[in-house]
Parts: structure tokens; sequence; C-alpha cells
């Protein structure tokens, strides 16, 4: 009988090194992110259309808050907490929502364990994020499982492969692992509503779009 799989916690020597980079990043991120972080846009239209009313919403990687401004005008009743590790991104991110009051609690540490609210999350994004876990992106997957309500939907786009090994290295430098991973423990833990590779400059790497629900 083989011993089940225990999820793999982040590595200190990696957590401190994601800081530093989104210390010297936090203040151009948004500037500079958008010639390749494809998707995001897309993806919540995904999760708008079949999950058109979260009162409760949780973003792992939230970075700089640019989700969850989007999210907050999108469903006007929900209540969104975002978790990152960065502070130096949650800082820019405390600026971004400050309008939006109580609506928004952000939470400055590595997800997983879950954070086990009462009643769980009705959707748990997770956008251009999962792909840093290394290691820890399977304990988030898990963590995400345990943090959904019943009916809830678990929503992300991010980086898949590489068609090139040069490419795929330079993202590792960017703590980016892109060697399709993510997907098919996706497709184990939860029962894909949208699941779609999307290719991006010709074809140089390919991104992720999935939105599921958890099976059984």
């Amino acid at each position: 009988m083989t011993s089940p799989k225990i999820p793999s916690l982040p590595a200190q020597s990696s957590v401190r090194g994601i800081e530093r980079y989104y210390r010297l990043h936090a203040h151009i991120y948004d500037a500079t992110r958008w010639s390749f972080l494809f998707g995001r846009k897309t993806i919540l239209d995904c999760v708008a259309a079949v999950q058109p009313a979260p009162t409760k919403v949780l973003e792992i990687g939230c970075g700089t808050g640019r989700n969850l401004v989007e999210l907050a005008r999108r469903f006007p009743r929900a209540h969104l907490t975002g978790v990152d590790l960065s502070d130096s991104m949650l800082a820019v991110a405390r600026r971004k929502t400050a309008a939006l009051g109580s609506r928004v609690s952000l939470l400055q540490r590595a997800y997983g364990p879950a954070l086990k609210v009462s009643g769980g999350y009705d959707l748990v994004l997770c956008s251009y994020a999962l792909s840093m876990f290394n290691p820890g992106f399977d304990q988030a997957i898990a963590a995400a499982r345990c943090d959904l309500a019943p009916g809830g939907r678990f929503a992300l786009v991010d980086f898949h492969a590489a068609q090139y090994r040069w490419f795929s290295r330079w993202m590792e430098i960017n703590h980016v692992r892109m060697d399709g991973q993510l997907r098919p423990l996706l497709q184990e833990v939860f029962h894909p509503v949208v699941d779609e590779l999307r290719s991006a400059y010709a074809g140089t790497w390919q991104y992720l779009l999935f939105v599921g629900r958890i099976k059984g």
C-alpha cells in the first residue's frame, strides 16, 4: 500500500527569495506585467458566467490588489479577502483598496493551510501565483479545496508550459515554474467547468484558464 502524498511546504529560502523579488518589483508591477500576464480579465469573465453572485471571495496571491478592485466592481455584495506573502505588494494593495473599506481584508502570509472561515468561500481565485509556489502549489490547491463553500468555484489563470527551454529557464530566474505541473492536479481535485490552454507570442508559452468545482 502506498502512503498518501503529503503536500510540500514552501522552503524558507524560496520564501525569502520571493520577498526580495517583490520588494524590488512591487511599485512597477502593474506598469510592466500587462505584456505577458494574459487572461486576467478573461478568467473574471468566466467566473461571472458560472458564479454570478459570490458573497465571500478569496484571492490567493492578491499582489497589488488589481483583481480585488475589479472583483469589488463586478460583485458589489461580496466581501473580499486577499492573501499574499509580500508586504511590499500588499502595501500597494492597501492603497488601491482603501476606498472599499471593510469590504476588503488583506492578510500577509503564505497560503496553506486553509483559512477555514465560517461557511467557506464562494469563490477562490488564483491569478499568476501558483506557478511561483515552488514547492507548495500542491498544498495551496489542497487548502483551496478546504476553503471552498459547498457549490463554490475555484478559478485560476496561470502559466502552463513553455515551447523553448531558454524561456522556461528565464522564467525560473523570476521564480516561475512552467512545466505543466498545475493542470493535472487541478483536474484531480476539481471537476472542470472551464479548462483551456491558450498560446502567447506565437506559441512561445501557454497559459491555463481553469474554473472548477469540488468533485463528489
